[in-house]
């Protein structure tokens, strides 16, 4: 059976708690007592066995900073864009996605899960090609969001745009020309925001297929932000207008 590797303290607990299937959990020997009873404690609920193995065992094994902590799981399951629109029927909301033209580095991915999460985003949507999957990277910077969050891959963004389309949402994209500030997004529809790639922002016919562009304004001399950082923004901002004061 494939198996990946994820590691960090938070990404392995939320996976175990998740009910992702772990099929071993490695902890350094020099692990803070602490952390090692918390680890402990939710791998006896789902009967994981745990080994205590030196530091540098997990230094040899993984890349990164794994903070002591390495579990093996099954792959990752990507949802489907079914899955999306059933999560958001199950909370009784309009439908509220992320589409992500291309994006290329899994921090900027692991920070919009995180970001997702938060905001009550139901769902992600990546392409298959040339663009980052969902990885161990990945993992350990949404410190455990990917396991809630779903994501589906799609083999043709600008289809998929359309398809949401017939199915009555609207789509807004990102883009420095914008047409209308992101201060005017409607919080009370159904909407998939997208965010194009680092570099290139989104593609010319992915930007066409958009009913509408939103641009962030901005004052300083920079000419844009990070990917995940304007995807932050436009997340809050449409969980602003859907929440009341206090929730």
């Amino acid at each position: 059976m494939d198996k990946e590797c994820i590691i960090g303290m938070n990404p392995v607990i939320e996976a175990m708690k998740s009910g992702r299937k772990v099929h071993s959990l490695l902890i350094s020997e020099q692990l803070k007592q602490q952390s090692i009873n918390t680890l402990k404690k939710e791998a006896k609920k789902k009967g994981i066995e745990v080994q205590r193995v030196p530091r540098h065992v997990l230094d040899k094994r993984v890349k990164g900073k794994h903070q002591g902590v390495v579990a093996y799981v099954e792959p990752y399951a990507y949802a489907s864009l079914e899955d999306l629109f059933q999560e958001a029927e199950s909370r009784n909301e309009q439908p509220f996605f992320v589409v992500l033209d291309e994006l290329e580095d899994p921090h900027n991915l692991g920070s919009i899960l995180r970001t997702a999460d938060a905001a009550g985003v139901h769902g992600i949507i990546i392409p298959k090609h040339r663009a980052v999957g969902l990885t161990s990277t990945v993992a350990k910077t949404s410190v455990g969001a990917i396991e809630y969050v779903p994501v589906v891959q799609v083999t043709n963004i600008v289809n998929t745009l359309k398809e949401l389309k017939e199915r009555h949402v609207w789509i807004v994209g990102t883009a420095a020309d914008g047409t209308d500030d992101y201060r005017t997004l409607d919080g009370e529809t159904a909407i998939a925001l997208v965010i194009g790639n680092e570099g290139s922002g989104m593609s010319r016919l992915v930007q066409e297929t958009c009913d509408w562009n939103v641009q962030l304004p901005m004052k300083g001399r920079v000419s844009s932000l990070n990917a995940s950082v304007a995807g932050s923004l436009l997340m809050y901002e449409i969980y602003r207008k859907r929440s009341p004061l206090g929730e």
